[in-house]
């Protein structure tokens, strides 16, 4: 349970009947899951930074990780990829984009992108809901808005970073740590039906794309079953009545917190923690009403000015970056709400 106090009384209630049951509680319950020796997979989707502890624990205890959060790579990139080589854990991507480029990658991959053939990794995005909003509008836009997505079912803080396109922006970065490249070789890509999940480029002129309906049973069933296949439950995808691709550049007046990711990735070092840590607080302030839509990348850009980098060669380093990062970006909110 994520409250200790809750986790209390139920420990009570249970204890008296069901003494064998074991009641946990913050992270260090979910780490304690995380490595146990009964624990074959662990699917880490905790949205945010709290996510990271527990997904590390299990890439050091060398298990099947299955990868939803992108906070662990975003935040701790080298650290998590270093242990899950040096403890032999099996990483799999299941955010849809990024198991769709796993997909589409070669089997020596991880021997060097250039060396495997493979010259760009085209990461879709969908646009969210105000990809044709008129953007003198934008500042009024209202929290049910925001988190109204037109193709999947999202929480509310996921769908709003959809909405800003700051979700791709962290997905841009997950993807230099997961692939070893640098975002020069990515390219975001508009796709509104949401059907082609991504695609990778061959320089040989080859382009390999997976398709699918916009489900997340898709990936997570590629990573619990590979490296073989099993039914989803997915709808069979039907090209005749989706008739149309469409694919666009997008525009970084209208999202800048994609252009923010990728200065903050091409800064390098703390500076993603920093990116992570003030969205976060920036996208409750205005889940909460207290900033605009419009706000949340000033906030950002604001903490990124403010909150220097430095490297991110230990957690002690990018957490204490974490929570500079998250005071910062308070105080902008308060300056900005006044």
């Amino acid at each position: 349970m994520a409250d200790a106090n809750s986790a209390g009384i139920l420990r009570r209630y249970l204890g008296v009947e069901l003494p064998e049951i074991s009641v946990l509680a913050g992270i260090e319950g979910l780490e304690e899951v995380a490595v146990a020796n009964e624990t074959d997979y662990v699917m880490a989707a905790i949205v945010g930074a709290a996510g990271l502890m527990p997904t590390l624990a299990a890439a050091k205890a060398g298990k099947r990780v299955l990868l939803a959060n992108k906070e662990a790579l975003v935040m701790s990139g080298k650290i998590f990829m270093d242990a899950v080589k040096e403890h032999g854990a099996v990483l799999l991507p299941i955010d849809s984009e990024h198991n769709a480029i796993y997909q589409c990658m070669p089997a020596d991959y991880r021997d060097g992108l250039s060396r495997a053939g493979v010259s760009r990794i085209l990461l879709t995005a969908s646009g969210g809901p105000f990809r044709d909003y008129p953007l003198d509008r934008l500042p009024e836009v209202t929290p049910d808005e925001a988190c109204a997505h037109p193709n999947w079912n999202m929480g509310r803080k996921i769908s709003v970073d959809s909405a800003t396109m700051m979700n791709k922006g962290l997905e841009v970065i997950e993807a230099c740590w997961l692939f070893d490249t640098g975002p020069d070789r990515i390219q975001v890509v508009l796709h509104p039906q949401s059907i082609i999940h991504s695609l990778v480029e061959y320089v040989d002129g080859s382009v390999l794309a997976q398709l699918g309906n916009p489900d997340m049973r898709t990936p997570i069933a590629h990573a619990l079953a590979w490296p073989g296949r099993m039914a989803s439950g997915v709808k069979p995808l039907d090209l005749f009545q989706i008739a149309r691709l469409d694919f666009t550049e997008p525009d970084l007046d209208r999202f800048p917190c994609l252009r923010l990711a990728f200065a903050a990735v091409e800064t390098g070092g703390t500076a993603t923690a920093v990116l992570n840590a003030a969205n976060e607080v920036a996208v409750e302030a205005f889940l909460q009403g207290q900033i605009r839509f419009t706000d949340i990348p000033v906030v950002v850009e604001s903490a990124l000015d403010g909150v220097p980098p430095s490297p991110a060669e230990a957690l002690d380093s990018i957490l204490r970056a974490d929570q500079q990062a998250r005071i910062f970006a308070a105080s902008v909110i308060g300056n900005l709400a006044a």
